[in-house]
């Protein structure tokens, strides 16, 4: 009986240790200050390359809003892929979709830049913006990342991605609005309430 009651409380205190890293640790839901000060350095600078190896120049985004998303293939959060395509469809005149794969979180995107291309036409008919494969975090970050991550470039967040289908919006003036963790899915009403207002 002892056993077993070690057990159950072994088990509980594992799960609440789980949902309290999980609430604690991994989630955000940021939105920048209203008195946000205006991006320190433009936005619109920005470049990388697509999924194909072409590259992206940031100022054919002037005017739109943006969802950034780091991506991967063999994550939890993967069902999101149907959920960004499914926001591309409905609201593609109001928001760009601009998704980043990465290898930073537990080695969920192993693929090659064709092989993840493949994965996301074969089984999520995807049709927004696809980038290649780059590190979103630390020092080999790629230039977009650096820009989100940094008070010094956008104004007032210094957060990194913290796990795969991190989410960032970015108005039409290039300013960083919001950041919201992998648990915000892109039909949550934050999301929506960014493209629809």
């Amino acid at each position: 009986m002892k056993i077993i009651l070690i057990i159950i409380i072994s088990a509980l205190l594992s799960i609440s240790g789980i949902y309290l890293l999980r609430e604690k640790v991994f989630k955000v839901n940021d939105v920048a200050p209203k008195n946000n000060p205006t991006s320190f350095s433009d936005f619109y600078k920005l470049s990388a390359k697509d999924i194909d190896g072409n590259v992206i120049k940031f100022s054919k985004y002037k005017g739109k809003k943006l969802l950034i998303v780091n991506v991967a293939s063999k994550c939890g959060y993967t069902p999101q892929y149907k959920d960004l395509q499914e926001l591309h469809k409905k609201y593609k005149d109001k928001i760009t979709i601009l998704a980043f794969p990465s290898n930073n979180f537990g080695f969920q995107e192993p693929g090659s830049n064709s092989e993840i291309e493949e994965f996301c036409e074969i089984n999520y008919g995807i049709q927004f913006q696809l980038f290649e494969k780059s590190d979103v975090r630390g020092k080999k970050s790629n230039s977009v990342y650096k820009w989100l991550s940094s008070v010094e470039d956008n104004g007032w967040n210094d957060k990194a991605p913290r796990w795969n289908f991190f989410k960032y919006l970015v108005d039409g003036d290039g300013s960083l609005k919001a950041v919201y963790s992998s648990n915000t899915n892109p039909l949550d009403k934050e999301i929506l309430d960014f493209v629809l207002n």
